[in-house]
């Protein structure tokens, strides 16, 4: 019996450490959360207004101006950007990013891989550990740790990286997979393209209405040219697009970490609750075995 009660103590005892460390890690990831989700709360609006125009103009000037960015060719080579976390013990977010990314290989680049042409650049450890086992796969492993430094310049040169290859020809076609962040306990694990700069549907759709009621065509006024504006401009908006993406996935993954050790540490409360429990139950019967004892043995002397 009181070897029981030994192991129990030494239970509650590990308990107790593991809910302090839990704790401690929660609130250095609510410190981190608060200023990720500053900077992507600031940095979003203006990512997608920007890519919504580029969007826009991509579609309306379609004939009009080349834009390198926007070609659309046959998607006989793809590039995806995984974009995970360096560290664990943020709850099933690296998982649900990676299954999004697996969903997307097995479905909508299935014949890229097929065919051998399929290349994967993960960003984040946690990715690179993964997909590193594709050996039917080209997998760029130079920005891995991006993560550790992703300032605006830093994560530019990555973007003009891929957008150097797109215009080379080393890819027709990039897609993103990443955490978008709603909140500190809701993550949205997205796949979305990047290059070529998808076509606002909706502004065709009504690019072409306009055209069958009138035959004036509807267009933006630039200045200075158009061409000039366009080509200084399509770069910086799609590195921003890219930083945003990395914003996104740092805020998820800190919420994710933040709701995953609070739910560590509610956890470790309630096994703490039933080894109390145990602990007394353990404790009351062992005092009853020594009354009883006790009993016995003066009730054998006096008889």
């Amino acid at each position: 019996m009181p070897g029981k009660l030994k192991e129990v103590k030494e239970r509650i005892a590990s308990v107790k450490s593991t809910q302090q460390i839990t704790k401690a890690m929660k609130l250095v990831a609510a410190s981190k959360l608060k200023k990720a989700t500053d900077a992507i709360v600031q940095m979003r609006p203006y990512s997608r207004k920007l890519s919504d125009m580029l969007s826009n103009i991509a579609t309306a000037t379609e004939g009009d101006v080349n834009i390198a960015y926007a070609q659309q060719r046959h998607a006989s080579r793809a590039l995806l950007v995984v974009i995970t976390s360096d560290k664990g013990l943020c709850g099933g977010f690296n998982t649900n990013v990676i299954k999004a990314a697996r969903l997307t290989i097995e479905n909508e680049l299935a014949p890229q891989r097929a065919a051998g042409k399929l290349v994967i650049m993960p960003i984040g450890k946690k990715g690179y550990d993964f997909f590193k086992k594709y050996n039917d796969c080209r997998i760029i492993a130079d920005n891995v740790d991006l993560l550790k430094h992703a300032s605006f310049e830093q994560v530019s040169e990555v973007a003009q990286e891929i957008m150097n290859g797109f215009l080379a020809g080393a890819f027709d076609k990039v897609v993103v997979a990443y955490g978008e962040f709603r909140n500190a306990a809701v993550q949205y694990f997205k796949v979305v393209p990047f290059l070529p700069i998808p076509r606002n549907d909706a502004a065709q759709k009504s690019a072409d209405k306009a055209a069958t009621v009138s035959s004036k065509k509807v267009d933006y006024i630039f200045e200075p040219e158009k061409v000039r504006l366009i080509e200084e401009l399509t770069p910086k908006i799609l590195k921003t697009q890219f930083f945003s993406f990395i914003l996104d996935n740092n805020a998820s993954e800190h919420g994710a970490r933040m709701t995953a050790m609070d739910n560590a540490s509610k956890n470790a409360n309630e096994l703490l609750n039933e080894l109390r429990i145990r602990y007394n139950k353990e404790r009351q019967a062992a005092i009853t075995t020594e009354l009883t004892e006790i009993v016995s043995g003066a009730a054998a002397l006096q008889g």
